[in-house]
């Protein structure tokens, strides 16, 4: 009898899922947004060893005032037209502690590649009410904008800037494996 052994696969739970930043305004409070279109995948059954890739939708960008959504899908920011997809590939997964990793990857915004690292956390497996099995992963980092050429600001009147050069970073990913 011959036996074929299946490697699994696992995307995104877009439904479970959500991508979210935030970066400093008038140098006193924060905006926060999110990408509400994006993909995730993990090409195989062990997340510490295999690729785990993630591609978000530019056009998707949503801080709850559109003239500012089409601001930062302007060429100005995001260039959206140009560049539909900000695109990040794992290149190794380090423990540190217990369910605790650093994600190390590659994120790759207006064809400007860098190497980065986020935290990751596992949160461990369970099978949803349809018996599909599920992986829950929280995600924190942070990222300096003007490294990938998003540059435009605003000097204050009272000093610094309109915003901050730092992006925080969190996600709170829920992965469905398939065969």
């Amino acid at each position: 009898m011959e036996t074929h052994l299946t490697k699994a696969k696992w995307n995104l739970d877009a439904s479970h899922s959500k991508l979210m930043f935030k970066v400093k305004h008038l140098m006193i409070s924060n905006i926060k947004g999110e990408f509400r279109k994006f993909t995730a995948e993990i090409d195989g059954d062990d997340f510490t060893k295999d690729p785990i890739m993630v591609s978000m939708d530019t056009g998707s960008i949503f801080t709850n005032d559109e003239k500012r959504d089409e601001h930062l899908r302007g060429e100005e920011f995001f260039d959206s037209g140009k560049f539909p997809e900000i695109n990040f590939e794992s290149t190794s997964i380090l423990p540190n502690g217990v369910n605790h990793y650093y994600l190390k990857g590659v994120l790759t915004m207006k064809d400007i590649s860098k190497e980065v690292v986020l935290h990751l956390i596992y949160n461990g497996n369970n099978r949803d009410q349809w018996g599909k099995e599920k992986a829950g992963f929280s995600l924190s980092g942070t990222i300096n904008r003007s490294d990938w050429g998003l540059i435009w600001n605003t000097p204050l009147e009272t000093g610094g800037f309109l915003l901050g050069e730092i992006v925080q970073l969190n996600a709170e990913i829920q992965m469905v494996r398939h065969f």
